[in-house]
């Protein structure tokens, strides 16, 4: 059949299986595998007088099940393993302006095992007057229309269902207080009248304060920045005749949205919805926002909303910094410069966290130099050992006045050092040697008497020898 009638259009779709493919082929049938690297080719169940390709077809597959939806006409087909059943006919559909409003949704011939959602390639452009796009989950299908598709081949579109206060304020002749609030804005915009007339209506049944609220919440779940100001405007516009509401709800309302609408530019890709935003909490978006390394946009939206320094901007700048040293075509010092004039001395910052970063990059000449900027000696003088800068480490554990740092260090030299470096390296550091001499006396005396004969200090020797015959 492939050979004779060739293939009109093919899709690739994934299963646990593998990668799928499905054909349609001249003759309008509908062919397709699972898996290609396992080939077997099943023929899907014929479509009642299909004379011409669908207005658009897509195959869901999910728990072992796989099956074709395409829309013909006015009416919506599912092919199975075993039959051709209509999933929707002479759909219910009502627009409002641009915005798309689903009909309660129609229940399916024979229930899915799955909620499924339409791909990309079922969101071609249909022939079908007034159809936008179908829309099938949790074994409910629905579709709705605008006047003209606004969805083009080869395109993504998100599809959710409205929430309860947009519905009630666009749903057609709504009387709901949100929907007259913000009528009555509208109107007064105008100078008109009217505005009164709907403000006295909503005033008459005491639901201002619901209508407010309606308003504000409806603004979070619009995508639109034009229906957000809208709304945003009749919630303010109704606050005005209501003695002291609550001002949080719209000014949290207004820093969300202004987040929102940011992460959702294209430029930066990310458009999530209102309750994902909530969910997922603006410090696993920050976190996001660092990944893809929009560090100017995530340390803007962490002043905007007045986050502390620790919790936003010196966490974000850490990991900046942390991202800078791995860039190869600048020389240490200007890294090293670079970092220390965006971060400075502010709250939270690590900078021996960066210099360990920059050593585990392989560059440890930046790593020192980044040490330089740490004002806490105790988190410079670990790193300081590990790179094998001993000597460097136990003059910055004398600078910093801390005995058990300088121990540390020394017991550390004791371990890396043969004998008689070690006692050198302790000559030329006046402070370590007389701690390692107090240490000495009480856990290795033998050493104390090589130390002395180092030093040809004949004095001390003798007085070893004294107390060691009493002892």
């Amino acid at each position: 059949e492939v050979l004779q009638n060739h293939v009109l259009e093919a899709k690739v779709f994934h299963t646990e299986y593998g990668t799928g493919v499905a054909i349609l082929t001249g003759a309008h049938r509908f062919s397709l595998t699972t898996n290609i690297d396992d080939l077997k080719l099943r023929r899907m169940p014929e479509v009642p007088g299909l004379q011409k390709p669908p207005s658009c077809w897509a195959v869901l597959s999910q728990d072992r099940v796989t099956i074709v939806l395409l829309a013909v006409g006015q009416d919506l087909y599912l092919l199975d393993n075993t039959s051709c059943s209509v999933v929707v006919s002479e759909p219910r559909r009502v627009s409002v302006g641009s915005r798309a409003v689903c009909s309660p949704p129609h229940s399916l011939a024979g229930p899915l095992p799955c909620p499924l959602a339409v791909p990309r390639a079922a969101l071609q452009p249909p022939a079908l007057a007034g159809r936008a796009f179908s829309l099938l989950s949790h074994g409910q299908a629905c579709t709705a229309g605008t006047p003209g598709s606004i969805l083009a081949r080869g395109k993504e579109a998100r599809i959710e269902w409205a929430q309860e206060a947009s519905q009630e304020i666009f749903k057609i002749a709504s009387m709901a207080p949100g929907a007259l609030l913000l009528e009555a804005q509208k109107e007064y915009e105008k100078e008109s009248q009217k505005a009164d007339e709907y403000l006295r209506e909503i005033k008459d049944q005491k639901l201002l304060p619901e209508a407010v609220s309606q308003c504000i919440e409806a603004a979070g779940y619009e995508h639109e920045p034009d229906t957000q100001k809208s709304l945003l405007r009749a919630a303010s516009f109704g606050k005005c005749f209501i003695d002291k509401f609550p001002p949080e709800s719209f000014v949290r309302m207004c820093q969300d949205l202004r987040v929102l609408n940011a992460i959702r530019d294209y430029q930066i890709g990310i458009p999530l919805t209102f309750t994902q935003y909530k969910r997922l909490t603006i410090e696993v978006l920050l976190d996001r926002l660092v990944l893809r390394r929009l560090y100017p946009l995530a340390i803007r939206i962490c002043e905007y909303l007045r986050l502390s320094e620790i919790q936003g901007v010196s966490r974000i700048l850490a990991h900046w910094a942390c991202y800078k040293v791995q860039q190869k075509d600048k020389s240490d010092e200007e890294v090293a410069h670079a970092i220390n004039q965006k971060l400075g001395d502010t709250p939270g910052i690590s900078y021996s966290e960066i210099a360990s970063r920059a050593y585990d990059c392989g560059r440890t000449e930046l790593a020192i130099k980044l040490l330089e900027y740490e004002p806490r000696s105790g988190e410079q003088v670990p790193l300081l050992l590990k790179m094998k800068r001993s000597k460097l480490a136990l003059s910055k554990a004398i600078e910093s006045g801390d005995t058990d740092l300088v121990y540390t260090v020394v017991l550390h030299l004791k371990n890396e050092l043969n004998r008689g470096t070690f006692f050198m390296t302790l000559q030329n550091q006046p402070v370590a040697l007389s701690l390692y001499r107090q240490f000495c006396k009480h856990q290795e005396r033998e050493t104390l008497k090589d130390l002395y004969n180092q030093d040809d200090n004949h004095q001390e020797l003798g007085n070893f020898h004294v107390h060691s015959s009493y002892s």
